[in-house]
């Protein structure tokens, strides 16, 4: 029996380390932050350090235009100590969810100290704007700091950490800025136009230099009808254009329809890669962190169309 109390007291602290009981810092007793896209989770996961345990709702191919939140969702949410959205109506359908989990915890769209005259207006609006920031490398950059000052804010100790690691990530950021003006620079002049299943590139193509037409509209709600569909391959068969790109959060068959209706009128069209717009690849892979969904996208891009 001595021996028992022995062994107890000897695995006491670890307990305690490992459940946070007794005011450890162990790892369930880290913040809980919950982010709907995983462009913004990593951005969390890179401030917050070992501070905050951070999940993201929307993986690998998932639209956010049409997500509906689960039960299993609702109560992450309701669980969180800070949940991160995008904003800009990206989330279209999880918008009332949030506004009410607004009441009762820290809820914080990344986007909301952006320049407003640095968001692309959305044509036929009055005031909406193009959800679609991560595409400006730079631009995007700049939630860094709103999301540093959120969890300085909640968790005060950490403070300077936070600070720190988001001056970190804009360096980073900075340099993948100018990693892909260099690389778009690589395409002649009359190849660069970058056309995708929906609208989602107007940003990239504002800030680097590339024209961009997507078949549907900003939102993957838009429906797609035969004059779109006719409209854009009168356009790649003006411009001789190579090659069209499929996205990983939405459906192939309407760019495969472009494809077919082009190959009957004598164009051979491509299909030049399959690119990431609002949602990361798999988590753990280079595709799964925004950098490296950055430089898929690129360099696929480069090398379809030079």
């Amino acid at each position: 029996m001595a021996k028992k109390c022995l062994i107890a007291a000897a695995l006491l602290p670890l307990l305690l380390a490992v459940t946070g009981c007794g005011g450890g810092e162990g790892m369930l007793n880290r913040a809980r932050v919950v982010t709907t896209t995983g462009m913004i989770g990593w951005m969390a996961e890179r401030i917050a350090g070992d501070a905050a345990q951070v999940y993201s709702l929307m993986g690998q191919g998932v639209d956010p235009h049409l997500y509906k939140a689960s039960e299993g969702d609702v109560r992450r949410l309701g669980d969180a100590d800070l949940v991160l959205y995008n904003g800009l109506h990206l989330e279209g359908k999880m918008g009332e969810i949030l506004e009410k989990m607004g009441h009762g915890r820290p809820v914080l769209a990344v986007t909301r100290d952006l320049p407003r005259d640095a968001l692309r207006a959305l044509p036929g609006t009055e005031d909406q704007r193009d959800p679609h920031v991560w595409f400006d490398v730079r631009l995007w950059s700049q939630t860094a700091d709103l999301i540093a000052a959120e969890m300085s804010a909640l968790w005060p100790a950490e403070a300077d950490s936070f600070t720190a690691r988001a001056r970190a990530l804009r360096t980073e950021l900075a340099e993948l800025d100018a990693w892909v003006e260099a690389e778009i620079a690589k395409v002649p002049d009359e190849q660069r136009m970058l056309i995708t299943a929906h609208d989602a590139f107007g940003y990239f193509g504002d800030r680097y230099g590339i024209e961009v037409m997507g078949l549907q509209g900003v939102s993957t709600l838009a429906e797609v009808g035969l004059q779109d569909v006719e409209g854009l391959v009168e356009t790649i068969l003006t411009r001789r254009i190579k090659a069209v790109f499929v996205e990983t959060s939405v459906p192939k068959r309407s760019l495969v329809a472009v494809q077919a209706a082009c190959r009957a009128r004598g164009h051979k069209l491509e299909i030049g890669g399959e690119l990431f717009s609002d949602a990361l690849g798999t988590y753990g892979s280079p595709e799964g962190s925004y950098p490296g969904m950055i430089r898929h996208n690129v360099n696929s891009i480069v090398e379809a169309l030079k």
